[in-house]
């Protein structure tokens, strides 16, 4: 009895090539590695969410921003995002986030903005950034939208190019992105870039804030007007017709207390709500850790709420965004 070993039978090179090889290769794509591995089969389609037949309506996706989550649909169900926007957990650490239960659609109620039918107040939560402390580099401001309970509602994330940023600090013009737990981006606002060199009084450098949900279609405006001694905005429809007002203090750099901007009628006789930049004690110095509290109505109309809750930003970016300090050429 011969003591053979029974091998493999070889193939011809041309199959081998094709297993190593993919069928469509093109000159950038990175190099092959040899490997005897076999494709499956292609798993099972994730399904659309409940309540949307055929996918998403127009307008509504999830961008993959820099600092952003990634978008996370397990197959066969639909669970909320576990973990914060930027931070992504190893395998053995885990940050569970608790998000607000998705509200089913509404008639009459712009996409996504279901939220804020269901509520009367919500935290604007500021991210800190510590490397701008160190580096003196402005980063994307990013910010926690909770509700009383302490679920996450929404997350908001500036889109600015880095020079943008870094060149105009404080007066830099901005996108700002508002995210579901989905990951859609169900709201988009703008602020254009004002010049401050001229009189205050002249509407070129009046600042301006254009809201839009869902990205595309505006809802509103929430323009600036010059008052000598304190911040008093409109917060307007699409038609930039004046619905409400919003009247600042006289000081928004009281050192120990909180900075109150009421939301009145246009009249100024009704209190409808009020934005409140609440005093963090030593962070509210330190750097940009801002938190606010805003209120309103709960029956008041869905898209004069998303108003007030954009008007916030206006306000943080124009008296309480700084900048880090500049280091001496010398």
């Amino acid at each position: 009895m011969s003591d053979l070993v029974p091998t493999a039978p070889e193939q011809p090179t041309g199959e081998m090539e094709t297993q190593i090889k993919s069928p469509d290769a093109h000159p950038d794509a990175p190099p092959d590695y040899n490997s005897h591995f076999v494709a499956g089969p292609s798993g099972p389609a994730v399904p659309p969410p409940a309540g949307y037949p055929g996918g998403l309506p127009m307008g509504y996706y999830g961008p993959q921003l820099p600092s952003a989550f990634p978008l996370y649909q397990p197959t066969g169900s639909i669970h909320p995002i576990q973990y914060q926007p930027g931070k992504y957990p190893g395998p053995s650490q885990l940050v569970p986030v608790a998000w607000m239960p998705r509200p089913s659609p509404m008639a009459n109620c712009p996409l996504g903005l279901e939220y804020l039918i269901q509520l009367d107040n919500i935290h604007v939560l500021q991210h800190f950034e510590p490397i701008e402390q160190m580096t003196n580099f402005e980063t994307n401001n990013r910010y926690d939208i909770k509700n009383s309970a302490d679920q996450m509602v929404y997350i908001v994330n500036e889109d600015t190019d880095d020079f943008t940023r870094n060149a105009y600090r404080t007066l830099r013009p901005f996108v700002l992105r508002v995210i579901d737990f989905m990951g859609r981006e169900i709201m988009t606002m703008q602020r254009p870039f004002r010049c401050t060199c001229c009189c205050f009084c002249c509407p070129s450098a009046r600042q301006e804030l254009e809201v839009q949900c869902p990205p595309g279609a505006t809802i509103g405006f929430v323009a600036e007007h010059w008052n000598l001694c304190r911040a008093v905005y409109s917060i307007q429809n699409e038609k930039k017709e004046n619905v409400l007002r919003v009247r600042g203090p006289c000081s928004t750099y009281g050192c120990g207390s909180d900075s109150v901007f009421e939301v009145q009628s246009l009249d100024g006789v009704s209190s409808i709500g009020s934005i409140i930049r609440k005093w963090n004690g030593l962070l509210s110095n330190m750097g940009d850790a801002d938190h606010f509290d805003i209120h309103f109505p709960l029956d008041l109309d869905v898209k004069m709420k998303a108003m007030i809750f954009g008007a916030c930003f206006l306000i943080d970016f124009m008296y309480f965004e700084r900048s880090p300090p500049q280091r001496s050429s010398r």
